[in-house]
């Protein structure tokens, strides 16, 4: 696993917005009493929503709320991949699979693509609004290749579809999410290629049933 450190830029301070600090408190009783510290991985995540990353005050912060020494907090942080320890794009973070599946379905030039799009992986484009990194399988491979951006994950992608996507991301607009073949979910690219005869479970095929003659009981 590659080293994650925090970002050398930091923020002087930070705080939960009071609608964010309800969902926290709100997180933190859903564990017994003195049990709060389990809490933690939700807390950092409403962090994430809030500031588009997890700065290192936000780490202190979690960790007085939550009665934690703060190197607890951050061993959560940089453990997790899901937390972006320095600011990512504003408008759009893509995070492209790199592990083997998607790999051998074209990864790399999706890659290529991002590379030539918003510049090198691991930092934001020019005006901040995009960025990009390589990670481990997202538990897509039967849709590869795959990346997820912001919250979202798309699917069966081309270096086409996703500089398609990319330009409606630029243009303000969110495209919908899914497989860019519009297929559904894993189904068969093509449609269904078993199964496909009605007479399978349209019952058609049942044989009518008799009950044997049974000799009368003694």
């Amino acid at each position: 696993m590659a080293v994650r450190r925090l970002a050398k830029q930091q923020p002087a301070s930070f705080a939960f917005t009071p609608e964010n600090l309800e969902k926290a408190t709100w997180w933190m009783s859903k564990f017994p009493p003195g049990r709060q510290q389990s809490a933690v991985i939700a807390v950092l995540w409403l962090v994430q929503k809030q500031e588009g990353w997890v700065p290192e005050p936000a780490l202190r912060v979690v960790a007085e709320l939550l009665g934690m020494a703060v190197i607890r907090v951050l061993e959560c942080a940089t453990f997790y991949t899901m937390f972006q320890l320095e600011p990512v794009g504003t408008v759009a973070h893509v995070q492209v699979c790199g592990t083997p599946p998607c790999a051998l379905c074209g990864a790399e030039a999706l890659m290529e693509v991002l590379t030539k799009e918003i510049g090198p992986k691991e930092h934001r484009s020019a005006d901040g609004k995009f960025s990009w990194e390589e990670v481990e399988c997202m538990g897509a491979c039967a849709n590869a290749p795959m990346a997820a951006i912001n919250d979202d994950y798309y699917e069966d992608l081309t270096p086409e579809a996703l500089k398609h996507i990319l330009s409606e991301f630029r243009a303000g607009r969110t495209p919908p999410p899914g497989s860019a073949l519009g297929r559904q979910a894993t189904a068969p690219v093509g449609g269904a290629t078993t199964l496909t005869d009605p007479s399978l479970y349209d019952g058609s095929r049942a044989k009518p049933f008799t009950l044997p003659n049974l000799p009368e009981p003694a």
